[in-house]
């Protein structure tokens, strides 16, 4: 199993440069983890790629 700190992690296209406010997103072959990019460290999620692919699907359409 891949731990977290071997993973790529990107931050949202939606993301501003200026904000600080960030999401960043790493994939694995069977989990998507999300974390604030202002706190590494800090709580993450890891979500099935089902449940990562309905959230998007509700955001986007907010």
């Amino acid at each position: 199993m891949m731990s977290t700190t071997e993973l790529a992690w990107y931050k949202s296209s939606y993301s501003g440069d200026d904000s600080g406010d960030c999401v960043e997103v790493a994939t694995a072959p069977t989990t998507v983890h999300v974390r604030d990019s202002k706190n590494t460290t800090g709580p993450q999620l890891a979500l099935s790629p089902t449940t990562w692919s309905e959230f998007v699907a509700f955001a986007s359409r907010s």
